[in-house]
C-alpha cells in the first residue's frame, strides 16, 4: 500500500514537471520567443496560455514589450567652434523584433550598452557640425536643439532597428554642462552677447525717440500755424468790427467822436512823467484850454 502511494506521488510529480515544461503563460507585458535547440522558431506577442515541446527540445525566452527608459552616462563632446560640452542624454526604446534582439543582443543590459554607443556616436557627429551658440544662446532664433535631437533620434532608430531589433522612440537631452575650464569663456561670450543686445536696444530706442520728437515738433508747428492763422482771422474780424463801430459812431456825432479819440490820445501819451511843448496855434493846446467850444 505504501509503495503504491509513493509511486502515485512520484507519478504526479513527474506529470507536473512535464506539464510545466509543456505549458507556459505569456503576460500582458511580455513577448516570447520559442527556441528549438537554441534557434528561434516562433514569436508570441499576445498574452495567454500556450504549449510547446518539453525541454530541452524547445525553450522559452521572455522579453519586455513595454517602452523602456535608459539614462545614458554623461559624455563630453566637441562643437564645430572647438568648445567642449558635457551632455546628459536619455533614450526611450522598445523591443519590436524579438528574433533579431535574441540573436544580436540577448538581454536588456547588453542592449543598453550597445544603445549608449550608438547614441554617443550620433550625438558626437551632430554636435561636431554646429557651434556652441546653436545650443546655448540668448537669441532663441539661433538655438537648434530640437532639430539636432530629431536628427539624432532618426539615425539611432535606423541603426538600432536594423542591428538589434530595437525601436528608439526618443532621444532627449536632460542636461547640458560646461567643463570647468570652459565656463569663464562661455560666460564672457554670454556677457558680450547681452551687451550687444543692450546696445542694439538702446540704438533702436534712440532712433524711435528721434522719430517721436520729430513727429511731435511737426505736430507742434502745424498746430501753431493753424492757431496763428485762426488768431489772425479773429484779429482781422475784430479790427473790421471795430472799424465799423468807429465809423458808425463817427457818423452819428463827429464832434463827440473826435473828442473821445482825442482823450484816448491824451491817455496814451500824457502822464506824470510827460512834458509836452505845444505851439500857440496847436489844436491840442486849444482843445485843452478852450474845450470843445474851440471847434
Amino acid at each position: 500500500m505504501e509503495r503504491s502511494v509513493v509511486t502515485l506521488i512520484v507519478a504526479i510529480a513527474i506529470g507536473l514537471l512535464i506539464l510545466n515544461s509543456v505549458f507556459f503563460e505569456v503576460k500582458e507585458t511580455e513577448q516570447v520567443v520559442i527556441t528549438q535547440f537554441g534557434k528561434p522558431v516562433k514569436v508570441i506577442r499576445e498574452a495567454g496560455l500556450y504549449a510547446k515541446i518539453p525541454d530541452p527540445v524547445q525553450s522559452v525566452r521572455r522579453f519586455d514589450k513595454r517602452l523602456l527608459l535608459y539614462d545614458v552616462k554623461p559624455s563630453e563632446y566637441l562643437t564645430a567652434d572647438k568648445k567642449n560640452i558635457i551632455l546628459n542624454m536619455y533614450a526611450a526604446w522598445q523591443i519590436v523584433d524579438p528574433r533579431t534582439f535574441l540573436a544580436s543582443v540577448r538581454d536588456r543590459r547588453t542592449a543598453e550598452i550597445l544603445l549608449a554607443d550608438v547614441i554617443s556616436a550620433e550625438v558626437g557627429a551632430a554636435i561636431g557640425k554646429i557651434p556652441l551658440s546653436a545650443l546655448v544662446s540668448i537669441d532663441p532664433e539661433e538655438v537648434v536643439v530640437d532639430s539636432i535631437i530629431a536628427v539624432v533620434t532618426e539615425n539611432c532608430r535606423a541603426r538600432a532597428l536594423e542591428n538589434y531589433g530595437v525601436d528608439v522612440k526618443h532621444v532627449k537631452m536632460k542636461q547640458l554642462q560646461m567643463p570647468e575650464q570652459n565656463l569663464e569663456s562661455v560666460f564672457q561670450r554670454m556677457r558680450a552677447e547681452r551687451q550687444r543686445m543692450a546696445k542694439k536696444y538702446r540704438s533702436e530706442g534712440d532712433e524711435e525717440a528721434i522719430k517721436i520728437r520729430a513727429e511731435a515738433d511737426k505736430q507742434k508747428r502745424t498746430m501753431m500755424a493753424q492757431a496763428y492763422r485762426e488768431a489772425e482771422i479773429i484779429k482781422g474780424e475784430g479790427e473790421a468790427e471795430a472799424a465799423r463801430i468807429y465809423a458808425t459812431a463817427f457818423s452819428q456825432d463827429p464832434k463827440f467822436y473826435k473828442l473821445v479819440r482825442t482823450l484816448q490820445a491824451y491817455e496814451t501819451f500824457l502822464n506824470e512823467k510827460t512834458t509836452v511843448v505845444l505851439s500857440t496855434d496847436s489844436e491840442l493846446l486849444r482843445l485843452l484850454t478852450e474845450g470843445t467850444a474851440a471847434n
